[in-house]
């Protein structure tokens, strides 16, 4: 019998489908591209002692660039970017409520970032899921956050909505109180329902150097609550379509992001004054992260872009300047390359 000759278009995608790359993900090469991963591993060698990573997706091309990708780093806050898409599908469900209130309790006051845990440490408050969803995101509260956890079904739900969206990269697996308690090395942490501010603080002071220095490095090493950079750009690129949510609650939280507080010396850093980024920051120990979407000037387009720092020992500012840097040289890119280069 003859062999039929496939056509090369056809043999290029078999080819393409045995590796594991989808057509989504395939792209000519592009040697400005490149060059511009190059810049990025030099700047992150000439700013951090971390190991930083990223992922860049230019929304109306499709093009792409990554460092270290097949890394893996703790998300710390930023994960509460997939905890808002879980519980916004399941408003988008009916079966949550943005104004549906829910009741504080003394135990839902949580250690960490935001204002919850200093201003409403008396029973009797009741705040609305939009109200705590703002709160996430806007100022990282973390009692906020494990509330919306909660709401969302728990941290398997969340692991789970990502799979289904189709974005292996993302694991989420533990509350805020349970992350910063194993990253202090915090051992019998007492059930949720137990929970007590004073009573975390002691047992966080119990903790001897040796064992916190011990935890820490476990903590880096833990696949748990990480993020690969392709997995934080992708599920921020899905926002950006409005693919994963329905329409106006993607723009919800899209806008919430947009208006972040926290951060301004990590992706902004160095970008023009007023570029808009629509973002989530993230730090714990020696990471520091900033996952967002740019907008650039002139029609020049959109970038998903997540940046993450981790085991970093020099001082904060280092790790906030790789971030600048990086959005820095990928915000230039794509503007003065709106298309890409040949060959």
């Amino acid at each position: 019998m003859k062999m039929k000759t496939l056509p090369p278009a056809l043999l290029i995608a078999l080819l393409l489908c045995s590796f594991g790359i989808t057509a989504a993900h395939a792209q000519p090469q592009d040697p400005a591209l490149a060059r511009l991963e190059r810049e990025l591993a030099r700047l992150a060698k000439l700013t951090t002692d971390g190991t930083v990573g990223v992922a860049a997706i230019h929304l109306e091309t499709g093009r792409r660039v990554s460092l270290n990708n097949g890394e893996r780093y703790p998300m710390a806050s930023t994960f509460k970017v997939p905890v808002a898409v879980q519980l916004l599908t399941l408003v988008d469900a009916g079966k949550l409520r943005l104004d549906q209130m829910v009741e504080l309790k003394p135990s839902d006051l949580h250690p960490g970032s935001g204002t919850l845990s200093e201003l409403f440490a008396q029973p009797g408050v009741a705040l609305s899921v939009r109200n705590l969803l703002e709160l996430m995101l806007l100022i990282s509260d973390n009692s906020a956050t494990d509330i919306c956890l909660r709401l969302a079904g728990g941290a398997d739900a969340v692991t789970a909505r990502m799979r289904a969206l189709g974005i292996d990269g993302i694991n989420v697996n533990r509350s805020t109180r349970q992350l910063i308690a194993d990253w202090i090395g915090i051992a019998n942490l007492p059930p949720d329902n137990e929970h007590t501010q004073e009573g975390f603080r002691l047992l966080a002071r119990a903790v001897s150097p040796d064992a916190a220095r011990a935890a820490d490095q476990k903590f880096i090493a833990d696949p748990r609550d990480t993020s690969t950079p392709e997995g934080m750009a992708r599920l921020l690129e899905r926002i950006y379509r409005k693919d994963c949510l329905h329409p106006e609650s993607a723009a919800l939280l899209y806008d919430i992001m947009r208006r972040c507080t926290t951060g301004d010396a990590r992706l902004k850093g160095l970008l023009p004054r007023n570029t808009e980024v629509a973002h989530k920051t993230g730090t714990i120990g020696g990471t520091a992260n900033d996952v967002g979407i740019l907008t650039l000037p002139d029609n020049a387009g959109h970038v998903a872009l997540a940046v993450f720092v981790k085991a970093g020992v020099k001082s904060p500012a280092d790790r906030e300047r790789a971030i600048a840097e990086a959005a820095r040289a990928v915000h230039d890119f794509f503007l003065f390359h709106p298309t890409a280069s040949k060959p």
